[in-house]
């Protein structure tokens, strides 16, 4: 039996095989890793052979509504991905650990589940603080220090080790995926949206060339890695069945390495556009610098031999999304293309343009390693600019942008 409880702000998963039909709503699972899961086990219906979703719009359930929504189920194995973006760490804390630990209060049976999958990210690291120690490793201590602000993931995977600990034979995994890349009908919330929303208006705004809006830096000399949602939920079947991904954590991404000077080429290419050969040069008048905090990297600085050298991160952008898309000239060629192609009027508007300015606009690497994975056995790869392109086939399919590039 396999139950999905999910809305904008949680999912969880409940799996146990049996003998009967598989079951699924797609159009209730508006999350990109939840989604993505449960498409992957639909793949296997001799091996997970129901699941049943469960839409939760309210962010407030108490334990006992839980406990009502839940009455009856059984499960042995649990995929949870709970998160509500908040404006503070300190509610982000309250909310998302709350929401965890009514959630386990609630469920019927616990001592029937063999394993639990907690999906997470790379904020474990601190990546959103400033400059991590590259490649992040699962073994990097965690940011708990006062120079720190709370993490909320912290949090959740200490109500989950509780939790098990206290309820055998139930053990548990955690992944953590970097700068996701999926899609999600009616959900926004991602990188592929941002950049693919930014290039056709760029396009439709009769633009030839376009012009990578983040750290020049972090286009030349830096890299990153990314996390394709399908190849994550491959990870998550995987990983919860077996023996050696117990009680451990785990970083979870495509397997290659990525740069925006390898990168932006190619997305100017899938638009029909192509990259300036002067477009660090000059101003926009939407440039702006913004100076981070206490970097993770000050953990590893007296180890690493660089005490006293360690210095705030830097985040730098060419063009600040967040700014642009508020134009007037920006708004009114969206609402041109959306018209006269018949797209999701409202995409534009929820996109989130301050996440893409983040992924684009760091000043520093964010590796992380998978050595960990592959250690236990799992030798899943995915090339992420493949992964990249496919969304945006996807994006087009569900009429968020229309059918204009060249490849």
């Amino acid at each position: 039996m396999t139950l999905l409880a999910h809305n904008y702000a949680s999912t969880a998963l409940l799996s146990r095989n049996h003998n009967l039909a598989t079951s699924w709503t797609s159009s209730r699972l508006p999350g990109i890793l939840g989604r993505e899961i449960v498409k992957q086990l639909v793949q296997s219906p001799a091996k997970w052979t129901t699941i049943y979703a469960l839409s939760r719009r309210k962010t407030d359930d108490s334990a006992e509504q839980m406990g009502r929504d839940l009455a009856g189920v059984e499960a042995e194995y649990i995929f949870f991905a709970a998160y509500l973006q908040k404006k503070t760490d300190q509610e982000n804390w309250d909310i998302n650990g709350e929401m965890l630990q009514n959630f386990l209060t609630a469920l019927p049976s616990p001592s029937k589940t063999h394993r639990m999958l907690l999906v997470n990210g790379s904020k474990q690291y601190g990546i959103h603080l400033g400059q991590p120690k590259n490649p992040m490793i699962e073994t990097d201590p965690w940011l708990t220090s006062p120079a720190f602000p709370p993490n909320f993931y912290y949090r959740q995977q200490t109500i989950l080790t509780s939790f098990c600990a206290t309820h055998p034979p139930t053990s548990w995994t955690v992944t953590y995926p970097n700068d996701v890349i999926g899609f999600a009908s009616g959900n926004f919330m991602n990188l592929a949206s941002g950049l693919a929303l930014y290039a056709v208006v760029c396009k439709e705004l009769g633009h030839e060339e376009l012009k990578f809006p983040g750290c020049e830096a972090f286009y030349n000399t830096m890299f990153e890695s990314f996390t394709s949602a399908p190849l994550h939920a491959r990870f998550c079947e995987w990983a919860v069945t077996e023996p050696r991904c117990a009680r451990q954590a785990f970083n979870v991404a495509d397997g290659d390495v990525q740069s925006w000077q390898d990168l932006w080429p190619r997305l100017a290419a899938r638009f029909g556009m192509r990259v300036a050969p002067e477009q660090f040069e000059g101003t926009t008048g939407l440039e702006e610098t913004v100076v981070l905090g206490t970097p993770p990297m000050s953990v590893f600085e007296e180890t690493a031999g660089l005490k006293g050298r360690v210095k705030p991160s830097i985040m730098e952008w060419r063009v600040r999304l967040v700014k642009w898309s508020q134009l007037e000239e920006v708004k009114k060629a969206w609402e041109r293309l959306a018209e006269r192609e018949g797209l999701q009027r409202d995409a534009f508007e929820k996109a989130t343009w301050d996440f893409t300015d983040y992924v684009l606009g760091r000043k520093y690497n964010a590796m992380l390693s998978v050595s960990k994975a592959r250690e236990a056995g799992w030798t899943g790869y995915q090339d992420s600019w493949k992964s990249l392109s496919d969304v945006f086939g996807e994006m087009e399919a569900a009429g968020v942008l229309s059918k204009t590039h060249r490849g």
